[in-house]
């Protein structure tokens, strides 16, 4: 079947192009997305008529994509979820939740432009491709976790926390906390006796 494409399409062509694709991918995808128009007379004289119009309206669209591009390009993002000690997770990550989180994350995003070709089942760090327009796209990460400790964990490292490390892990993150919290404590009276000194000092 021969179509129009109303928008860049990878590997198919650009806007205006006229393609031959096979009819169930047309029916499925291309003409119910309006991603493409059938490639009759009438509808190649109302595309022709409208180009300057259409093609501005890409440009627009293209740059506003541009510009949240800019913003959301190495976006990480948490996702925590039940794992084994394998990393193998109970369950797994689609699209759906990657956009969720980009949302949480104050960016609109829907599901379809989440490109997941199939859906996470390890914890760690996995690189997932958002498309913005169709001709912007930006990676992000999700940091695919059971806990936030082990999720900054695997940020620093850039490994999943599996097996034994998740257990030296949480114990590193809750030593760590004890440290800052103690070194804070030191800091308080120390703070106290140097602004005593400098009232007694404005006293003499």
């Amino acid at each position: 079947m021969e179509v129009i494409l109303m928008e860049r399409i990878e590997k198919l062509g650009q806007m205006g192009d006229v393609v031959k694709v096979k009819a169930g991918f047309a029916r499925n995808y291309l003409l119910p997305q309006k991603k493409a128009l059938r490639a009759t007379d009438g509808n190649k004289a109302a595309f022709e008529a409208q180009k300057a119009q259409l093609e501005a309206q890409n440009l627009e669209n293209r740059k506003e994509a541009e510009a949240v591009g800019g913003k959301m390009d190495g976006e990480k993002v948490i996702l925590i979820r039940q794992a084994g000690e394998a990393g193998q997770l109970y369950g797994s990550v689609n699209a759906r939740d990657v956009a969720e989180a980009l949302t949480a994350a104050g960016f609109s995003v829907s599901r379809s432009q989440v490109q997941l070709a199939n859906p996470i089942k390890i914890l760690g760090l996995h690189d997932v491709i958002v498309r913005l327009h169709p001709e912007v796209s930006v990676t992000i990460v999700a940091n695919v976790a059971r806990t936030e400790d082990e999720a900054q964990v695997q940020a620093d490292t850039g490994q999943a926390v599996v097996g034994e490390d998740a257990q030296e892990a949480a114990d590193a993150a809750v030593e760590a906390a004890g440290a800052e919290a103690e070194e804070a404590d030191a800091e308080e009276p120390a703070a106290e006796a140097e602004a005593e000194v400098e009232a007694t000092e404005e006293d003499k």
